[in-house]
């Protein structure tokens, strides 16, 4: 999905992440950004973990870190006029 190795930010609320990527796109230069999303958890090992599926209780934080992403992006966007949505 992304160009480099490690997100351009990450958004957290409790344990619900968010990373958004920077993704070039074409020899243009434009950039578009991608998001993943996940929820911290501890293995049995007591290990932090990241998991892809979310509870009932998890769902109300999702949207609202979606939102804040959202917002995130549209920021980056602003301060880097050439880059394309």
């Amino acid at each position: 999905m992304s160009t480099q190795n490690s997100p351009a930010e990450e958004v957290r609320i409790g344990t619900v992440k968010a990373a958004i990527w920077r993704n070039h796109v074409g020899d243009d230069g434009n950039v578009r950004y991608g998001v993943t999303f996940g929820k911290l958890y501890r293995n049995d090992d007591g290990k932090w973990q990241t998991g892809r599926s979310f509870g009932l209780n998890d769902l109300l934080v999702l949207a609202k870190l979606a939102d804040q992403v959202h917002t995130r992006i549209h920021e980056l966007r602003a301060e880097s006029p050439e880059e394309d949505a």
